[in-house]
């Protein structure tokens, strides 16, 4: 048993469901907790809504009673710790949601998980995994030719989201080393892939583009940044947690750096050819808006130490696994049509509708 937290969201909702159809793993249930805010989606999970090995609770991590109470009634070998408030768009109009629950939520699952580690019978200890996902955010951003981020990177976090997520691997590694908690951390770069949240680049660009609207692209389009399918960073985070060495840091890139605007031109790309506009070409739409404040600039994972020390690396390259995702997002119109509530959409008007072209 393994307890997952933010387990409907975008990437751990991929990681709830890999974790089930493989073969290693897909016999060891999982109690998922999250607290279903506007990124967490059941229906996610819909493939799972009979399956007895997935048990889904509603709750914040900042919960620390209830996180008691999960940990006494099911007794996970591991936490795997991805819930957090991840949009640095969000976190620029609303910092304070981001303390909360990727600072105090993440020393709250510490707390609790020590406390429980603590109580365990000797071999159970020695078996017990804490497994925080966190960013490559948080080392900064790289100048353009710069080596890429290993795991020694200083921390360098330039906007409320990333200085959250660097809070909380700094208390993930002190936990480690004042308490003894046996600690594993991965830092990813850019996720894509089924059922990201149409708030991100990659899913917005692709729903504007279906529904003809303008696809706004950040300053001049040349942020640089490294990509890795979701399905990928699942299997990375399976092999850390398999083997990772306690108190270490493992990057999981996808060895694919794009810039912004080229990403954008790669999907309009694949819906001419997949889904042809009758008005024309869909780059006709793209649309560059005033950059948003402290944009980093690059971000590159060097992926080399997961790969020397686990034998990991992702098996999808970015032209393989963009047109996976394009094609999901037209093969899947009623999961879009759903996650685009009225909430969402005055989202995208607040953070859009004051950035002039």
């Amino acid at each position: 048993m393994i307890l997952v937290t933010g387990g409907a969201g975008f990437i751990g909702s991929n990681f709830v469901l890999d974790w089930l159809e493989n073969g290693a793993t897909g016999d060891e249930p999982v109690v998922n907790l999250d607290a279903l805010t506007y990124a967490g989606n059941l229906r996610n999970l819909a493939a799972l809504q009979d399956d007895p090995r997935h048990i889904f609770v509603r709750g914040d991590i900042c919960d620390r009673a209830l996180v008691d109470q999960l940990l006494a009634q099911h007794r996970p070998r591991a936490i795997v710790h991805f819930a957090a408030e991840s949009h640095v768009d969000r976190s620029i109009h609303g910092p304070g949601e981001f303390m909360r629950t990727n600072v105090q939520g993440t020393f709250t699952l510490l707390e609790s998980a020590r406390a429980h580690w603590t109580a365990l019978p000797e071999a159970e200890r020695a078996a017990f995994r804490f497994h925080h996902v966190s960013t490559d955010e948080v080392y900064g951003s790289l100048k353009s030719g710069a080596p890429a981020f290993t795991e020694t990177h200083p921390y360098e976090p330039n906007s409320p989201y990333s200085a959250s997520k660097a809070a909380s691997d700094h208390l993930v590694r002190a936990w480690h080393h004042t308490y003894g908690l046996p600690v594993v951390t991965t830092n990813c770069s850019n996720n894509y892939g089924p059922f990201h949240f149409p708030e991100k680049l990659i899913p917005l660009m692709i729903v504007n583009a279906l529904a003809g609207k303008p696809l706004p692209v950040y300053g001049d389009g040349q942020q640089i940044r490294d990509w890795l399918y979701v399905k990928d960073h699942c299997s990375g985070i399976r092999a850390v947690l398999q083997g990772g060495r306690l108190g270490e840091t493992y990057n999981i890139g996808g060895w694919n750096e794009q810039a912004n605007i080229d990403i954008v031109k790669t999907i309009c790309a694949l819906l001419d050819e997949l889904r042809p506009d009758p008005a024309g070409p869909y780059a006709r739409l793209i649309t560059h808006v005033t950059d948003r404040p402290g944009h980093d600039r690059r971000y590159a994972i060097d992926a080399r130490k997961i790969e020397r020390e686990l034998g990991w690396r992702p098996a999808e390259t970015f032209d393989s696994g963009i047109r996976k995702t394009v094609q999901w997002y037209l093969d899947h119109a009623d999961w879009v049509a759903e996650v685009q509530s009225g909430g969402y959409r005055e989202w995208v008007e607040k953070n859009y509708a004051t950035r002039t072209t």
